[in-house]
């Protein structure tokens, strides 16, 4: 088998993995919650510790990748978030619980960007399908979070075994990656290498990311909460909705494999956009419904799913995109990522749950009007923007 195609397909994996873990926090919420003995307002600071690691452990790891062999880093990356992992069940505290999701999120940050930047140097220009099938494959581990800690939940009544078994899905992971040869860092092509980084896109893209992956996030990890609080499901109704969610959303990511063969970047993101709004005014319209929210979740789920690897795409196709780049977008994602759920979790215990809907919705909104702003300014290759200064 060609070589490009293995390396592909353990980035692949280590993205399952990486959904896994992601997604297990919303539905163990509640969970660890009981085990730290916190306030719903106080577990949600989860999301602001892990997005933080997550927003530092992607700036940094995007440096060490333009600078090491890829694998060797990523490698030893599983092995510590495997590590860790295995650590969050058992913590009573929650500090020290704050403290481990911090460092757990050090850990994702770098795995994600480092499977981003190495996916972009294995296939360069015709990278396209194969970003969707990254991202098609966190939405899998994502799905299948959910269904993880139901059955789970039934066997033993509590989530140890949801973070255990992830832990234990890490280690062979790493030892296929650091078996393969590592992608050649990314040399500057001559007619770009005396070009500055162009300030202005970069900025306006960090602030796509942290938009989107705001709305996606914070969906994912509070729609479980939110259909329990409102009473519009049960514990176990509410789990099938989050894997519903994540499902679909996967699907969606591998359509856009395909889309991304036959449509540009730009109409991609534009009909998502629409998706997005149409699934969310209808959520909000009838809020009391219990089958509108399962239709607007499995619509929002499809239409947020292409959004982040068609940001790549299209960023790919007006900048030349270099792991401290790449590094830079996830940061953003970092960012939006660690205030959005914060915040919404604040809105359950100050304003009520209906109040996480209208949030998102506002997220999505801007994140349109960045993209036509991103469009505008945005240089073709080859071009100079005059907002510039020189790159790492």
């Amino acid at each position: 088998m060609n070589q490009k195609y293995i390396t592909t397909a353990a980035y692949y994996l280590a993205f399952i993995l990486l959904g896994l873990t992601i997604a297990a926090e919303g539905p163990t919420l509640l969970k660890l919650a009981e085990h730290t003995s916190s306030a719903l307002d106080q577990i949600s600071l989860i999301f602001i510790f892990g997005s933080l690691g997550y927003l530092l452990g992607s700036y940094i790891g995007g440096r060490i990748y333009d600078r090491v062999p890829g694998h060797r880093f990523m490698s030893g990356i599983l092995v510590f978030l495997g590590i860790v992992i295995a650590i969050v069940p058992v913590i009573t505290s929650l500090w020290a619980l704050l403290l481990v999701i911090l460092i757990l999120g050090l850990a994702k940050g770098a795995l994600d960007v480092g499977c981003n930047t190495l996916l972009l140097w294995v296939h360069n220009e015709t990278v396209g399908p194969f970003m969707n099938g990254l991202h098609a494959c966190f939405g899998l581990g994502a799905t299948l979070a959910p269904i993880v800690f139901k059955q789970v939940i039934i066997v033993t009544g509590d989530i140890h075994w949801v973070y255990w078994s992830f832990a234990i899905f890490a280690f062979p992971i790493a030892l296929f990656i650091w078996n393969l040869p590592s992608p050649q860092a990314r040399a500057v092509p001559g007619k770009h290498k005396d070009l500055p980084l162009p300030i202005l896109p970069v900025s306006i893209m960090v602030l796509c990311f942290a938009l989107y992956v705001g709305a996606e996030v914070g969906y994912g990890n509070w729609i479980y909460t939110y259909t329990f609080k409102l009473g519009l499901g049960t514990e176990a109704g509410s789990a099938d909705l989050t894997s519903a969610f994540w499902g679909f959303f996967t699907l969606g990511r591998l359509f856009a494999v395909w889309m991304s063969t036959r449509a540009t970047s730009k109409t991609i993101l534009f009909v998502d956009f629409a998706g997005g709004l149409v699934s969310l005014g209808l959520i909000l319209l009838f809020r009391e419904s219990g089958t509108i929210l399962w239709i607007g979740t499995v619509l929002l789920g499809i239409s947020l799913a292409s959004i982040f690897p068609t940001f790549l795409s299209l960023s790919e196709e007006r900048m030349h995109v270099t792991g401290t780049i790449t590094g830079w977008f996830l940061v953003g994602g970092g960012i939006g990522g660690m205030i959005l759920p914060w915040l919404i979790g604040q809105a359950f215990v100050q304003i009520g749950p209906g109040a996480m809907m209208t949030m998102i919705l506002t997220c999505v909104i801007l994140n349109l009007l960045m993209l036509f702003l991103f469009i505008r300014v945005s240089a073709k290759p080859g071009a100079v923007t005059q907002s510039a200064v020189t790159a790492d």
